[in-house]
Formats: structure tokens, sequence, C-alpha cells
């Protein structure tokens, strides 16, 4: 794939008003969610849980994309059409979660670094031909205590680097994610601090390793408080602060950031996103790659009932998705 077709595929990610569906948990993570609302945990329900979110009507009009889990790419509608075709079709784009999760950083203790860069190469290709045309990598960093230490920082930014050459090399657009977890006491400036310093890092590693920047999408957490910490911030106060570190340290001709929602309640996220495009313009789009922000309270309905609650649930996709496109053109009211 040329260049100029990884910056399309990228501008198309954050198209005006359009934003991505985070649908990739792991099936440990899956089953997390659907022990909350007393749904086992078979391959069928994953497989019939993700069918009802994608096939969501008018889902096109404010998703641009879906971020799968590996058994998810490869599996298909009850009626066989696979899921990437499904979406191709409606012109949302299929990407792929292709790290393996965090592990303990070895020598710093209660530090974390990202794994799954053996046999990254040979995965991409694989993922490419089953018609993924945008990949994620999620880096995560704690802040506690003295963490995160600089080594830390460093061994997440270069893992992400390397996994987005190797997208690029595959012809699929890298989604770099460092996420800056809420977990904790902290206030909003220190989580400034570090989600700058992580940023800095970052985009210093992914310059080294010769990615293209023009043909990768920041995933970012926002600037806010700890959700241990008693000072909690206003929504306007945790858009200056995002903005202000994002002006500090990503560069312009970046086509876009989407945030990630973190454990921040959906309404939260959403106003906090809108919040932010409303003191645009910004040098890129800023949209969403929500997961639970998205999905949490169509999942309560369709556990109650699969079949009953089908297309309510469906609906309620639909909302978030058009509350969440508002406020990525900073035109989101609530209530509205």
């Amino acid at each position: 794939m040329s260049i100029e077709q990884l910056e399309s595929i990228a501008q198309a990610m954050v198209a005006p008003g359009k934003g991505i569906i985070a649908i990739d948990e792991s099936n440990n993570t899956i089953k997390k969610r659907f022990d909350t609302v007393g749904v086992p945990n078979t391959e069928e329900n994953r497989r019939a849980y993700r069918e009802m979110l994608l096939t969501t009507p008018g889902l096109n009009q404010h998703i641009s994309g879906a971020i799968l889990y590996d058994e998810t790419i490869r599996q298909s509608t009850k009626a066989g059409v696979p899921f990437t075709k499904l979406m191709l079709d409606a012109g949302i784009l299929p990407g792929i979660k292709v790290d393996k999760g965090p592990f303990p950083l070895a020598g710093f203790p209660g530090e974390l670094v990202t794994e799954g860069l053996d046999g990254l190469r040979e995965r991409l290709n694989e993922y490419a031909k089953l018609g993924a045309k945008f990949a994620k990598w999620r880096a995560v960093i704690t802040i506690s205590g003295d963490a995160p230490s600089g080594t830390c920082i460093e061994a997440n930014c270069h893992a992400l680097a390397r996994y987005a050459a190797l997208c690029q090399e595959a012809g699929i657009v890298p989604m770099v994610e460092p996420e800056v977890l809420m977990d904790g006491s902290h206030d909003i400036d220190e989580c400034y601090e570090v989600t700058e310093a992580t940023l800095r890092s970052l985009f210093a590693s992914l310059y080294e390793q010769n990615v293209f920047l023009e043909g990768t999408i920041l995933k970012a957490s926002m600037v806010l408080a700890g959700k241990d910490c008693e000072e909690q911030s206003d929504i306007d106060d945790v858009a200056d602060a995002t903005i202000r570190c994002l002006k500090a340290s990503v560069p312009a001709s970046l086509p876009g950031i989407v945030f990630l929602s973190g454990g921040q309640s959906d309404e939260l996220a959403t106003a906090h996103l809108n919040a932010m495009n409303q003191q645009g313009p910004h040098p890129w789009p800023l949209s969403f790659s929500y997961g639970r922000a998205m999905q949490q309270a169509a999942l309560k309905l369709w556990g109650k009932d699969m079949a009953a609650n089908f297309a309510a649930a469906q609906s309620t996709v639909a909302q978030r998705a058009r509350e969440n496109g508002l406020a990525a053109l900073g035109q989101w009211k609530k209530g509205a």
C-alpha cells in the first residue's frame, strides 16, 4: 500500500463527526462484561453480541471504524457474511488489536510494558488479507509513588514505534495508544506532566523508527485527576489541560487524535470531547475511540433478553454514536 493510501485511510478514520467504536475486548475482558449482565461467555454469544453492535442501522453515519479482536475479525454474521465484508460494504473500516497486553516490566516493580512484537510482521500480513485497514497497540502508564519511571515510558514508546513501523510496512494504519491510567490519587497537574512526558517520548520514538506520521493516528487519554483524587476538575478545566498538553507535544502533521474513555462515565466522556472541540479549531481533528462508553447501556439491554431487546440495544448504540459524533464537532447538547 502506498504512503498516500495510508494517509487517506487515517484521514477517513477521523472524518468530521465520525469516530471509532472499540469492540476489541479479549475473551477474558468480555467475560467480565458478560458476567455483569449474566450472559455465558461462549464463542457464539461473543459473536452474536458483536453482530448486534456491527449491524446497528445507520452506524456508519457516526462511526468510521471498529477495532476488532483476533476472534472477531475471523467471524461472520448469522447469515454467513464475514464481519469485515459487512463493515467495508457499509463504509466502516475494520481495525484489529494486535498487542498481547501489558506485563510486569522486569526491574521496575509495579510498572508494566506491553508485549507482542514477536511474530507481529506475520500476524499483520494475515490481518491485512482478512481486511484490516488499521491496527491498535495499547501501552499502559501508571502514576503511583515514583512511577512512572523514564525507563517504563521509554520501553513502552519504543515498542509502540516498532509496532507502528511494522503496521505501515504491511499497509495498515497504526493507532498508537499510550494510556495514562485514571487509577490512583494523583491530581490533574501530575497527570499533565506524565502525559506530556509520555507523548514527547512517543513522537521521538516514532521519528527515530521512520514512522510516517501522516499515516498514523494517536489514541490518547485525557488529562484528568486520578479517580481517587479528592479534587476532581470540571469539564472545561479537563478540556483546557488536555488541549494544552497535546499542543505542547503532538506534531501538527498527525491526521487526527481519538480519545479513549478510560473508565469515565458515558456522558462525561462525551462532555469532555465536546468541550475540547468547542475550543477549536485545533491543529488536528479530535474524535473518539470509545469502548465501554459506547457499549455499556446496550450490553445491559441485550443481556436481559438477547432476542426481545435486540432492536432496543441497537438503538442505544446508534444514540451513543450520534452523541459522540456531535461531540466530535463540538455540537453536543446534554439531553438533546
